[in-house]
């Protein structure tokens, strides 16, 4: 009896730990010189590796606010085409090196935080970023427009390859600019 309590301690633990997963991928590094409230605002998902919270989800966005707390406010938004309806999650961020560095603990439900990198950033006019999870299955590219152009979204994809994530498994987003208005029926996205 005793073995197998100790057993389910030591996989909650593990599962706590990957919950909580604050880390950056192996040998990569957030952005320093990080301007957070450049980056308030929408942020339009032009592609993500896949990953159960927003499988199957068009016109997926971001939207970055601050909190009186001195973290951020998340506000995730998705169509799902099936159901015709819109799914949304809110949660909260706060700067895990301090708010100059682009890594951030994310938590969409309880005490459960996961990692936000931002591996590429530009630094210019935060019109489009790189970000990733505690590891590479984790990857977003991100814009302030419904659309990247060619040769960002090519030289972002380049990027992502040569630091070790499958863009071969990158899913585009479908944005169509005309469905933007809040349909009747909305969910909370799980997380």
């Amino acid at each position: 009896m005793m073995t197998i309590k100790r057993i389910l301690c030591l996989v909650l633990s593990c599962c706590l730990l990957a919950c909580t997963g604050t880390g950056t991928p192996e040998g990569l590094s957030p952005v320093a010189d990080f301007k957070p409230d450049e980056y308030l605002g929408t942020w339009y998902e032009i592609a993500r590796l896949d990953h159960s919270f927003e499988r199957g989800l068009h016109e997926v966005t971001a939207t970055y606010s601050k909190r009186e707390d001195g973290g951020l406010k998340v506000i995730n938004r998705g169509y799902d085409p099936v159901k015709q309806r819109w799914k949304e999650a809110e949660g909260k961020a706060y700067f895990v090196d301090g708010p100059n560095i682009g890594k951030l603990k994310v938590s969409f439900f309880g005490p459960f935080y996961g990692a936000y990198n931002i591996l590429v950033l530009d630094r210019l006019h935060y019109n489009f970023s790189l970000v990733a999870g505690p590891d590479r299955h984790y990857l977003w590219i991100l814009s302030r427009t419904p659309e990247l152009s060619y040769p960002v979204k090519a030289e972002l994809i380049a990027r992502a390859q040569h630091l070790g994530f499958d863009t071969s498994k990158l899913i585009f987003v479908e944005h169509n600019i005309q469905t933007g208005m809040k349909l009747p029926h909305q969910d909370t996205m799980r997380h």
